[in-house]
C-alpha cells in the first residue's frame, strides 16, 4: 500500500514512537489522499494519526515474534 511504510516487527531495536507515529501518518495520507489537510480537516486527520499511532504500539506489544514462538517481541 505505502511503500515507504517500514516495517516495523523486529526484536531489536524495538520500533520507536516516532517511527510509529511516522507510519501512521504515511497510512493515513495514503488513506485520505491529504499529503497535508485543511484547517476543517485537520483535527479529524490528526486524531486518525493518533489512532492509529496508539492502535500500532498495542498491536507490536502483544504480538509473537513468529507463530512458533511464545516470546513477544517487545
Amino acid at each position: 500500500m505505502c511503500r515507504s511504510i517500514k516495517v516495523l516487527r523486529r526484536p531489536a531495536p524495538v520500533a520507536t514512537r516516532e517511527e510509529v507515529a511516522a507510519a501512521a501518518l504515511q497510512f493515513i495520507r495514503k488513506v485520505s489522499g491529504f499529503h497535508k489537510p485543511s484547517k476543517a480537516n485537520e483535527p479529524a486527520f490528526n486524531a486518525a494519526v493518533d489512532e492509529v499511532t496508539a492502535a500500532t504500539e498495542r498491536l507490536l506489544e502483544h504480538i509473537y515474534a513468529n507463530a512458533g514462538s511464545k516470546q513477544c517481541v517487545s
